[in-house]
């Protein structure tokens, strides 16, 4: 028999037989191990209690015996009587109403005749001179499957493990090293191709991965090349605009001018952040000293801010230090700005996380990620003295995600904002 040529029929063939044989023996397990029984024991069960009610109700006084039929059908969904209906016989095809009336008829003696009416199993159960009428619910399950979890664990895993070995060797090993193609690709002109190799599906895969890769770098490139082109071709006209304010003659409104002078200077600082992005972006990693670069980042900030190093610092590692002092200065400003002040604490371990604490009010978890976004800010008006442009943030992580680094927004433990940058 031939075996099928692409990987994805090859593949569903392999589950396909898997789960056929898993099913199979689940239905096997359940039958033996779970239904026969629980309908047995359930049967059992059903006929000792409605015994027992029958029995009860019989010696109990006439005034106690109504509470006692209430309880029964409260605690135990039970029913008995001894006004005596004419019911209908219950289908004969129900295998709980087969057992019940075998078990019934042991404990009595005699045949009895099951009926069925208001969802119940009814029986008249003769006892102490009275008849009595007993109904039940056909499903009573009173047995926990512990037979079938220990077949279906052992043979389903064995059935599953030889199938994921075959499985493994043509889709685990490319599709992982897609995977981690796909994780560290970062728009990067000069990423690794994958391999165009295996199976007809993979080799569809990589190539297609390859050419989005070369044209999403191509058009990263022309997007930072456009955008500072752009934001360096404003200044221009900006510088002109300020210069023409200067020669404003000295009864021009005063309030028209500081209006023009905000809004200047608002544009000044969105060219200033679109060209700082765009240089960062760019820049190629190099190799420092971490902890005489971070400490001479920060003093460059503010030199009264304070490292608290969590472990021993790393010697040299491969950084971009001009986008990274962007992402930390932004941080660092918008904790300042808005949390009343940063604190800086390096955790130092197989994963190195720079933290930048302040003690504010926090962001709300459902705001966390939205503040990423550009132009986004949590205050709701548009003073720049309060809120700022809304692409502080935004430039950090496009920053970290060009570069490869993690930014992430948590609370801090004295109640305020945890901006977490994870280096390596």
């Amino acid at each position: 028999m031939k075996l099928p040529s692409t990987l994805l029929a090859r593949t569903n063939a392999v589950l396909g037989v898997s789960a056929a044989a898993i099913a199979l023996t689940s239905i096997a397990a359940l039958a033996v191990f779970v239904i026969l029984p629980i309908e047995d024991r359930s049967a059992h069960d059903a006929a000792g209690l409605m015994m027992l009610a029958a029995q009860t109700w019989v010696e109990l006084p006439q005034e106690a015996r109504h509470f006692f039929e209430i309880e029964l059908l409260a605690e135990h969904d039970l029913v008995i009587t001894a006004d005596v209906r004419a019911l209908p016989a219950a289908g004969g095809g129900s295998l709980v109403a087969q057992l019940l009336g075998a078990k019934l008829s042991q404990r009595l003696g005699e045949p009895v005749r099951l009926m069925e009416s208001d969802d119940l199993l009814w029986a008249n159960v003769p006892m102490g001179g009275y008849l009595l009428q007993v109904g039940v619910s056909p499903e009573r399950q009173d047995v926990q499957p512990v037979y079938v979890g220990i077949v279906i664990v052992l043979v389903g895993a064995a059935i599953v493990a030889t199938a994921s070995a075959l499985t493994v060797r043509r889709v685990a090993r490319p599709l992982s090293d897609a995977a981690q193609a796909v994780e560290a690709f970062r728009g990067a002109e000069s990423f690794a191709p994958l391999p165009e190799q295996g199976p007809a599906e993979l080799v569809t895969l990589a190539a297609s991965f390859n050419a989005m890769a070369r044209d999403v770098s191509e058009l990263l490139s022309n997007r930072t090349t456009l955008l500072a082109g752009i934001s360096h071709d404003l200044r221009t006209p900006l510088t002109r605009m300020r210069f023409a304010l200067e020669l404003l003659p000295d009864d021009a409104p005063r309030e028209v001018v500081e209006r023009i002078e905000r809004n200047l200077t608002a544009m000044d600082e969105l060219i200033s952040d679109a060209l700082r992005f765009a240089r960062g972006a760019g820049e190629a990693p190099q190799r420092v000293d971490f902890r005489a670069y971070l400490e001479d980042v920060l003093s460059s900030i503010d030199d009264s801010l304070r490292i608290d190093w969590r472990g021993e610092p790393p010697g040299r590692i491969a950084i971009a230090p001009g986008a990274f002092q962007r992402v930390l200065a932004n941080l660092v400003n918008n904790a300042q700005q808005h949390g009343g002040g940063a604190r800086v604490r390096v955790n130092c371990g197989a994963e190195l996380v720079v933290h930048v604490l302040d003690d504010g009010p926090g962001i709300p978890a459902r705001e966390r990620d939205k503040v990423f976004r550009p132009f986004y800010r949590l205050d709701t008006s548009r003073d720049r003295a309060t809120g700022g442009s809304g692409l502080g943030l935004a430039i950090v992580h496009q920053l970290c995600k060009a570069h490869g680094w993690r930014v992430s927004l948590g609370p801090a433990e004295s109640g305020g904002t945890d901006a977490c940058i994870a280096v390596r």
